[in-house]
């Protein structure tokens, strides 16, 4: 069975190829928006790199005629479709604006947030982006604004399983599959990396019964987290700083913190805790955690990294409300941002091969920016 993720490369890479290109190459020209004065100054990243140009594509733009004859019969067979158009757009804005957000704060979320450098915390930086981005395209008029959410939440998922593969599986001399010719879906990143890249591992693919049951987590992480900030938008900034605390701060302290003093033992081992999700169906076994006992189940290292601090680390719990608070203002910021924005600003220019034009110009701001909502 084909990966849905390698399948969806190859569709996006076959026929239409260069209208990715096209469009990732205007995105890429589009004048810089000027920064105001009272800003930090913004680290410029990269643009990602262009994909090579298939030979289709080279035939194409070598000949006009064919160029437009191949675009007619596209438009014949919904190629220009409201849908398909909106799934490019969502493409060009998973890519460029939501999957460089870990890399550009990586300083920010696992020096100050202390999230280990694992796909677990770029998943979860990313799906707050794939949020605030959500909260947008609910607005577009219909059917747009459902084709562009849905976009974005089908690209976000093939990304995910497609790193998924990477992580449990990597390419190596003994895969099955050594190296996908398409190469990964979007842009690598330098956010996490791969345990024990260079150890021989045994011949084949990633099972698949990890890959669906790691996306049953993901799927489960992404609903959840959604909820709670929607309902945070609703209700105030409080609400939104429990999320916050709960998704980014990995809810440490929720049993009260243990502070260093003389009664206080040396052996730190016996103040780890780690916080259960007891809603989480597949994330937790609610049985297995009864059977076990919470307090047992709370002491366990399950590896995460994403823990209680220790007695002598109690001081980091300080920051909590300065960085709830900074990640409260982010968030009600970019919307604010995305709300200002016209309809035609976030569509694009909805014609075949420049999807990707002005993508650039919705990106996202740095989390420590000076500006305030």
């Amino acid at each position: 069975m084909v990966a849905r993720s390698i399948l969806a490369r190859r569709l996006r890479q076959s026929a239409p190829a260069f209208s990715f290109a096209r469009g990732r190459f205007a995105a890429t020209a589009a004048a810089p928006k000027p920064q105001p004065l009272n800003s930090a100054p913004e680290t410029q990243t990269p643009p990602p790199p262009r994909r090579p140009q298939s030979w289709l594509t080279k035939k194409l733009e070598g000949s006009p005629a064919a160029k437009s004859a191949f675009l007619k019969m596209a438009t014949l067979l919904g190629y220009g479709s409201a849908k398909q158009v909106a799934g490019r757009r969502a493409f060009a804005m998973y890519e460029q604006l939501c999957v460089p957000k870990p890399d550009e704060d990586t300083d920010f979320w696992q020096h100050e947030c202390h999230l280990p450098p694992t796909f677990q915390s770029w998943f979860t930086v990313v799906n707050l982006h794939i949020w605030l981005l959500t909260v947008r395209l609910r607005a577009l008029p219909p059917p747009h604004g459902m084709h562009h959410v849905q976009a974005l939440i089908d690209h976000f998922f093939l990304d995910v399983e497609d790193r998924v593969r990477a992580v449990l599986q990597p390419a190596s001399p003994n895969s099955l599959t050594p190296q996908s010719p398409l190469g990964p879906y979007t842009t690598p990143t330098t956010f996490y990396s791969i345990a024990n890249p260079s150890i021989p591992r045994p011949r084949g693919r990633a099972p698949e019964r990890l890959v669906t049951q790691q996306m049953k987590i993901f799927k489960e992480q992404w609903t959840g987290m959604g909820m709670s900030f929607d309902v945070a938008l609703l209700r105030g900034d409080a609400d939104m700083a429990g999320a916050v605390w709960r998704n980014f701060l990995g809810a440490r302290g929720a049993r009260g913190i243990v502070y260093p003093s003389a009664s206080v033992s040396e052996d730190e081992t016996q103040y780890f805790r780690r916080t259960i999700n007891l809603e989480g169906g597949e994330v937790e076994k609610v049985k297995t955690v009864a059977k076990r006992g919470l307090e047992v189940e709370e002491a366990r290292d399950d590896g995460s990294g994403v823990h209680d601090y220790a007695p002598r680390d109690a001081d980091k719990y300080v920051a909590y409300p300065e960085l709830m608070a900074a990640l409260v203002v982010y968030a009600r910021r970019e919307l604010m941002r995305l709300d200002s924005l016209p309809d035609e600003a976030i569509m694009g220019p909805a014609v075949v091969g420049r999807e990707g034009e002005g993508v650039r110009n919705l990106k996202f701001g740095r989390v420590r920016d000076a500006r305030t909502v």
